[in-house]
Formats: C-alpha cells, sequence, structure tokens
C-alpha cells in the first residue's frame, strides 16, 4: 500500500514540475539571427551605394597676361597700303606709336639704327636688310599681296601684248614695283618691245598721265585711285597681280613685317600681340564702313572718297607663320632669279623667318 502511494506521489510531482516549466518558456521570446536574403553580388540594377561627400569648388583659373613692355612699341610703316592696314592700330597709343613715311629709303637707316622695333616694308627690302644687318632682322607677317595696276589715259590697253611698242612710266625703281614690272615683260616676251621710263614721285606721274604726257602708267594703290578720280579718261587697263598669277604658283606679294631680332628676343609677347592687333585692324578696315574715314584721319590717304575706292584693291592680308614662309620664300625666290641683287645678292636662310 505505501509502496503504490509513493509511486503516485512521485507522478505526481513530476506533472507539477513539468506545467512549470512550460510556464516559464511560453511567454519567453526566442531570440534568433536572421538569414541573410539571397541578393546576388552583382546586379544590373543595383548601383553601389556611396555616401556623399562635399567636393571643393575648384576656382576659375585665368589665362597668363603677355609681358608688355612698358614703353609702347615703335613701328614704322608706308603711307599707302600697309599704312591703311595698321589703321585700327594706330588707336592704340599706350601700345604702339606708329611713324609713317613717304619712301622706304626714308624707313632703312631707322631700322638699321634701332630706332624702330617693327616695320611695314616691301618685301625685297626686308631681305636686303637682313644682308646688310647681318641677319638682325626677322620677318613676322606678309601684310600686302598686289597692289600694282597698269593705267592709261584712253581705251587702248586690253590685254598685256597690246603694251608692246608703249612706253611705260613707273615709280618704285629699285624696289619691288621694278622687279615685278621687269618679270611681267619678261614672261610675256615683252622686254625688247616696251621702253620703261620712272619718275621719282607718285604725283608727278599722276600729273604726267592725266596731262596726256604720259599714255601708259604703272601705279599702286591709292595712287591708282587718286589718277582715276582727277583723269576723266583715265582708267584701270590691266592688274599686275592678274598677270603675275597667270605665270608664277604663288601670289604676288608686296609688303611684309620685320622685327629686330634683339627686340624679338627681349619681347616675344609684345611681337605677338602686335601680330594679332594688327590682324584685327586689318579685318576692321577690310569691313567697316568708317574704315575710309579712319584712313585720312590718321593721314595715309588724303581723302575718304580715295580711301573708299582704294581699300578693296590694297589686298591687304595678315599671313603669319607657316603660310607666310611659304609666301614669302616664293616670291624672294622669283626676285633673285629675275636680278639677285634685288634680295640683296643672295636668298635669306632660314634664320630670316619667324615662326611662333
Amino acid at each position: 500500500m505505501k509502496t503504490t502511494v509513493l509511486r503516485i506521489f512521485t507522478v505526481l510531482l513530476s506533472l507539477t514540475l513539468m506545467a512549470s516549466v512550460f510556464a516559464c518558456t511560453k511567454g519567453a521570446q526566442i531570440e534568433t539571427t536572421p538569414e541573410p536574403s539571397a541578393v546576388p553580388i552583382e546586379s544590373a540594377t543595383s548601383e553601389p551605394v556611396v555616401e556623399a561627400t562635399e567636393q571643393p569648388t575648384a576656382e576659375p583659373t585665368e589665362e597668363p597676361k603677355p609681358e608688355l613692355p612698358a614703353e609702347p612699341v615703335r613701328v614704322g610703316a608706308l603711307a599707302g597700303p600697309t599704312g591703311v592696314g595698321l589703321s585700327y592700330l594706330m588707336d592704340q597709343t599706350d601700345r604702339y606709336s606708329v611713324e609713317l613715311f613717304t619712301a622706304p629709303d626714308q624707313l632703312s637707316p631707322k631700322i638699321i639704327k634701332g630706332e624702330v622695333d617693327i616695320a611695314a616694308v616691301p618685301i625685297n627690302l626686308a631681305s636686303v636688310l637682313y644682308q646688310k644687318t647681318n641677319g638682325a632682322v626677322s620677318v613676322i607677317a606678309v601684310n600686302t599681296l598686289g597692289v600694282l595696276y597698269f593705267l592709261e589715259n584712253g581705251d587702248t590697253i586690253h590685254s598685256v601684248n597690246d603694251l608692246a611698242g608703249k612706253t611705260i612710266y613707273a615709280t618704285g625703281q629699285g624696289s619691288t614695283p621694278e622687279y615685278v614690272l621687269a618679270e611681267i615683260l619678261r614672261q610675256n616676251d615683252l622686254v625688247d618691245s616696251v621702253q620703261v621710263e620712272y619718275i621719282a614721285d607718285n604725283t608727278d606721274l599722276i600729273a604726267k598721265l592725266i596731262a596726256g604726257e604720259a599714255e601708259v602708267a604703272l601705279l599702286p594703290e591709292p595712287h591708282v585711285s587718286v589718277a582715276c578720280t582727277k583723269g576723266e579718261t583715265v582708267r584701270v587697263a590691266l592688274s599686275a597681280n592678274n598677270l603675275w598669277q597667270e605665270h608664277n604658283e604663288a601670289a604676288l606679294v608686296q609688303g611684309v613685317y620685320i622685327v629686330r631680332k634683339a627686340y624679338l628676343e627681349e619681347h616675344a609677347d609684345a611681337v605677338n600681340q602686335f601680330l594679332a592687333d594688327a590682324a584685327a585692324s586689318a579685318e576692321r578696315v577690310k569691313t567697316d564702313e568708317n574704315a575710309a574715314e579712319k584712313v585720312v584721319e590718321y593721314g595715309i590717304i588724303p581723302a575718304a572718297p580715295i580711301a573708299k575706292k582704294a581699300i578693296p584693291n590694297c589686298n591687304i592680308v595678315l599671313e603669319t607663320g607657316e603660310s607666310m614662309k611659304k609666301l614669302v620664300s616664293a616670291m624672294l625666290d622669283t626676285l633673285y632669279q629675275a636680278n639677285p641683287a634685288s634680295v640683296g645678292g643672295t636668298l635669306p636662310d632660314e634664320a630670316f623667318y619667324y615662326v611662333p
């Protein structure tokens, strides 16, 4: 009997303990670590998350300004087409001091003595000065192409062959016009059938043409426009530029800019700035409707009607670098073949050309 009672007590005690444990664990929350979801390592639609950071704002940088000399650049030019191209540069008196001359032989001593830094000169004179100064100058740009025209007081010359038997009066002896005329006559087999007389002054030649004392004249602009305006029967018969290009691949170059090498070595920035300003001036002269008044203001051409008529025929350009070198070397070679003395006896070497 006691054994039975003991067994029943043991069973009841076990049930009570189990119920107590169940009650304690029923309300407890079991902490579990969630399984990571299956996400592909690389996804075409997913972008890496980059924490945004504020980037410092870059300060704008200015291009270094050229170091220009304190004193204005001394520029020498000839009244006429080369001066026309500088008309709008002459306004910049803080940067340039421009002096005009009426003849190349007035300007040459200024260059040789170092009294001019940059000069506009006939192309053959540039080469001559290079030889005379032992290479102390460099050509930096072409500023003028063909500006020479054959004029007649009448109406008998319509082709180059019509010059046969005539006497041609011209200016520019010892300079580019003389050698251009000689080459045109040679290329057209007219050397023996044409007589050439040189007059020192363009104004005197215009008067001679208008008076009928000269039947044919070779003149440069703007003197061509002066003659045609003053003489009722004076007209342009032929363009020397067109005749030149019929027999020569390169254009007829007449005017260039040169610089003293000593100045170039010390003030290269100023020279490059001059080229930029001269290019802008040349472009304005060709496009600005008020250019004629500007040219007259500086005394380059005497009257606005003349200037307005002459500017389109002045063939003003600004060629630099390799293009300039090609034009100048071809023209000098042609002049040298015609007369070595015209370019100073020998052709300039590579050091003559400034190609930045």
